[in-house]
Order: C-alpha cells, then sequence, then structure tokens
C-alpha cells in the first residue's frame, strides 16, 4: 500500500513544480487526443488591436511583393540540424493578412504582387479569348479594367530567430519520489519598412519581436516491492508555444507599429486625429520603453477597446484573492 502512496504523491509533485497546470476530470486538460477536428485558430492579442484601429482618413496603397526569411536557419534537433526551415516561409501570407486586419479592412489596399506573374496570365488569357470569340481588337476596359497601383511598398523580412534565449528548471527527489521542470525560450525578430514607390524614399521602419516558450514537467518513482524487484514509474508531459503563431503576433505588432509611426510621421492620418490622441500617447510609451506590452492589454481592457480608448490607465487590476 506504501508504494501506491508514493506512486500518488510523485504525481503531485510535478504539478506544485509547474504552478499552473492542473490535471482534473479524465486528464482530458492537458492529455493530447488522437483526433481532432479542423478548427478556425483564435484571434490573437496583437490581431484584436489591430482590427480596433480607428480608421484613417483615407486609404492607403500598398504592395507586398515577398516578406521571407532573412535569417537563413534550419531547425535543430537532438540528432543535428535538419533541412527543415527554424521558421514559417509563408510570412508574407501573415503579412497580407495583417494589413487586411488593419482598422478591419479600412487602413490598406492591398494589391497583389508575389504572384504577378499567375496574374498577369490570367489576364493575357482573357484578353485572348476575347479577341478570338468576341473579335475585340482592343479588350473591353469594363470586361478587363487596369490593373491598380500601390503608392508605398512594404519591405522586410524574419531578420532573427534566437534560440535558447532564456533556459532553466528545477527539480527535487526524495525516498525514490521525484518530479521535474524545465523551460526554454526562443525569440522570432521582424523588420517591416514602407518605400516610397514615387521617390524610392524609405518612409519609416519598425521592428518587432516575440518570445516562444516551451515547456516541460515530469515525475518519476521507483519502490521496491519485493526483494530483489524493484518498481518504476515515470509520467511527464511538454508544451510547446507554436512558432508559426509566434511569429504572426510579431508581424501584427510590427503592422501595428508601421501605422502608428506612419501617424506620428505625418504620412498618414487618423479619420478623427483628436480622438485617436490617447491610442498615440499608449503608443509612444510602449514604444519608448515606458509600459510593456501587458501595460497596453490592460488598458485597451479597461477602455472596453481601442477605438473606445478616452484616457490612458495601466494601473494594476485587483486580481481579488
Amino acid at each position: 500500500m506504501k508504494g501506491f502512496v508514493k506512486l500518488g504523491m510523485a504525481i503531485v509533485a510535478p504539478l506544485a513544480l509547474g504552478g499552473c497546470m492542473s490535471v482534473t476530470g479524465s486528464g482530458r486538460d492537458f492529455l493530447p487526443t488522437d483526433t481532432s477536428l479542423a478548427y478556425f485558430p483564435k484571434r490573437t492579442q496583437t490581431q484584436v488591436l489591430l482590427q480596433q484601429l480607428p480608421g484613417p482618413q483615407r486609404q492607403v496603397a500598398v504592395a507586398v511583393y515577398g516578406f521571407t526569411d532573412q535569417t537563413g536557419q534550419f531547425k535543430p534537433t537532438e540528432a543535428g540540424q535538419t533541412l527543415s526551415r527554424a521558421v514559417t516561409q509563408g510570412a508574407s501570407s501573415m503579412l497580407v493578412k495583417a494589413l487586411q486586419d488593419a482598422g478591419d479592412r479600412k487602413w490598406f489596399t492591398i494589391v497583389e504582387r508575389e504572384r504577378l506573374d499567375n496574374l498577369l496570365k490570367e489576364r493575357q488569357i482573357i484578353s485572348e479569348m476575347r479577341k478570338r470569340y468576341l473579335g475585340e481588337e482592343t479588350t473591353n476596359a469594363q470586361a478587363l479594367p487596369a490593373l491598380l497601383f500601390a503608392g508605398v511598398l512594404l519591405e522586410g523580412g524574419i531578420v532573427g530567430y534566437d534560440t535558447n534565449t532564456v533556459t532553466g528548471g528545477a527539480g527535487a527527489a526524495f525516498l525514490g519520489i521525484g518530479g521535474r521542470t524545465e523551460y526554454r525560450q526562443d525569440t522570432v525578430t521582424v523588420y517591416l519598412r514602407a518605400v516610397s514607390v514615387r521617390t524610392g524614399e524609405v518612409l519609416t521602419t519598425v521592428n518587432a519581436s516575440k518570445t516562444i516558450a516551451s515547456r516541460a514537467i515530469g515525475a518519476s518513482a521507483y519502490q521496491f516491492v519485493a526483494f530483489k524487484e524493484l518498481l518504476e514509474f515515470e509520467a511527464g508531459f511538454t508544451s510547446n508555444e507554436p512558432d508559426q503563431v509566434a511569429l504572426q503576433q510579431a508581424v501584427e505588432k510590427a503592422v501595428y507599429g508601421l501605422i502608428m509611426e506612419g501617424v506620428e510621421l505625418d504620412l498618414w492620418k487618423f479619420g478623427d486625429m483628436q480622438a485617436a490622441e490617447p491610442i498615440m500617447s499608449l503608443y509612444r510609451n510602449e514604444r519608448d520603453g515606458i509600459y510593456e506590452a501587458r501595460d497596453v492589454q490592460r488598458a485597451v481592457r479597461k477602455a472596453g477597446s481601442l477605438s473606445d480608448m478616452r484616457v490612458v490607465d495601466v494601473e494594476e487590476e485587483d486580481e481579488g484573492p
């Protein structure tokens, strides 16, 4: 009976070290299932901030030719380096989505440039078919209007992916019962710049970073149940923040900063500059290191939404007992 009691204690020990993890019911809180249904990912905090931005005086036409991985890093494993990239190669798609989210699709008119050759080929097919079957020497402008052009190019990419920026852990054992917890932190950094098509001038540049957290919790126990008979028990699980979600948040934060810097430099404006002054004040304080990201989230939560903010309030909230 003592052996079973000790095994139960071995499960409790690492959970106490983990702090914010718990086992309830049948263990479905942390144990993975065999299969799952397809789902739409939850909105990130930075995505919510982008969507809540007040609208501009007028939309800005932008083009994204590419937002690439400039780190050149390959994914490391315990066996060595692999041929898989350390970060996703789909950052351009994330940037386009973040631009659409800005002000709930009010801030930017986005023109397709990353796959421009496909677009031009399709337009050429339309023009050839109308010429062949309708006898049009000049394609009807109503059927095939001119392409939109952009006034601003958005350039940049993923410039940093630093692994093991913070590592650590803790463990304890007593009379054959032990528990341990380990954690690791990586950091991804993106740069984004706006370039004037008319003059080629770099209008503004912003950068944003996001940490990627990984954690492991485990327990072990052993007990002699009879002479020369040893019973051993081990259990554990890990939690890894998806790299793709972390990169998405960094890109969204960069777009948020680009809009704010553009307003600061008078490149574009909010529809109501006076009402948007608290938002600008909040951004300046975060950019200058006076506030942290959690302070911004706290202020927005107290105001109800970013667009409803009238004063900046970042005082600590009462978390209760």
